[in-house]
């Protein structure tokens, strides 16, 4: 699954909103449950982190399997909003824009 950019590109997409989800939930603690910051100060650097690997992955893997710029322009944007990158990955599974037709790029679990 790692081996592949289709596989990266779906494990980072995965990772990217988990992360969000988590930060989300730090948040609602620190400003409308108990006013503790540990959530945010545990959460905010994991998803700053992903958040950047998803870009290079996202970048990489746009490159590998040919995306148009539109359709990288918009798997980038989706790391903006949170789970926009789960709906991106949904997305671009079934219009087929995950499949590196002739290249060997597919996910196996595709």
């Amino acid at each position: 699954m790692l081996t592949s950019p289709v596989g990266r590109f779906r494990l980072l997409a995965t990772a990217e909103a988990v992360s969000w989800a988590g930060l989300l939930i730090g948040m609602l603690f620190k400003y409308a449950l108990v006013e503790n910051e540990i959530g945010v100060k545990v959460f905010g650097p994991i998803h700053g982190a992903v958040f950047v690997v998803y870009i290079l992955v996202t970048l990489l893997a746009s490159s590998a399997l040919k995306w148009e710029r539109g359709t990288a322009l918009l798997a980038l944007l989706a790391s903006i909003p949170p789970f926009g990158t789960v709906v991106f990955e949904r997305w671009a599974t079934r219009t087929g824009r995950l499949e590196a037709r002739g290249t060997g790029l597919q996910d196996s679990a595709a």
